[in-house]
């Protein structure tokens, strides 16, 4: 609106074709947008598949393990428990931090792996226990694709770029507002001139806050509930 305003002022008033507005701010935005988007709709596709795999896991111990042993049931549901809250600290730390303790998670895979061979000792069939060595092998590959999505952003060099136009936009665009000021009712022009800035800032708001969806910033994103993983390992 300043820069509106001083070209008013000063006269400075020129015509520009809007469409370089949607060429050069607005499509830039809504790609990186929907690249963000797609990135989250992916990790929450992998996310569903991990507890899938991890209360198949469960299950097939708490099922196939004759006769019924309680306190091994037990034993895993911990252990899923442990990893998933590890998973769910991780991804709320910086991707340079999280790099340090992949092994943690690695290890709590290990040990559910482990874990079969000692199935063995209590009734379960070969075949069952190669399907649960399967289940782990599933959930370390969506934990993998999942790991990706998080250190791999959309591209950063097309989101510096729509900034630095976003940024300068509302001083480039003073000349064509000014132009704008004797076509409205006295004022409107710098309503019209607010308005163009905050939907652009509003719009990078946007991308920046699903550009991460493990960061526990905003409505949108991946939701770790661990409490609800523990629930539906009922005995």
């Amino acid at each position: 609106m300043g820069a509106a305003y001083l070209c008013n002022i000063y006269e400075i008033k020129a015509e520009f074709p809007l469409y370089l507005i949607s060429i050069a701010i607005v499509f830039p935005i809504v790609f990186s947008i929907d690249s963000a988007y797609k990135r989250r709709e992916f990790a929450l596709q992998q996310y569903a598949d991990l507890k899938a795999h991890a209360l198949s896991y469960y299950f097939g111990v708490r099922e196939w393990v004759q006769p019924y042993k309680p306190e091994i049931a037990a034993e895993v549901k911990v252990e899923i428990n442990a990893l998933f809250e590890n998973m769910s600290a991780n991804f709320l730390l910086n991707p340079e931090e999280a790099k340090k303790k992949e092994q943690e998670m690695y290890a709590r895979f290990s040990n559910l792996s482990a874990r079969v061979a000692d199935f063995k000792e209590y009734g379960s069939a070969g075949s069952e226990n190669s399907r649960l060595h399967q289940y782990v092998s599933k959930m370390i590959v969506s934990y993998g694709i999942m790991k990706n999505v998080f250190y791999y952003r959309t591209p950063i060099t097309l989101r510096a770029y729509s900034k630095v136009f976003i940024y300068f936009f509302p001083i480039l665009y003073g000349p064509f507002s000014a132009s704008t000021f004797s076509d409205y009712s006295h004022g409107i022009g710098y309503v019209i001139a607010v308005l163009y800035s905050v939907i652009l800032v509003s719009l990078d708001n946007l991308q920046e806050h699903i550009e991460n969806p493990f960061d526990q910033v905003g409505e949108d994103d991946i939701k770790f509930d661990v409490e609800e993983l523990n629930d539906a390992m009922i005995k």
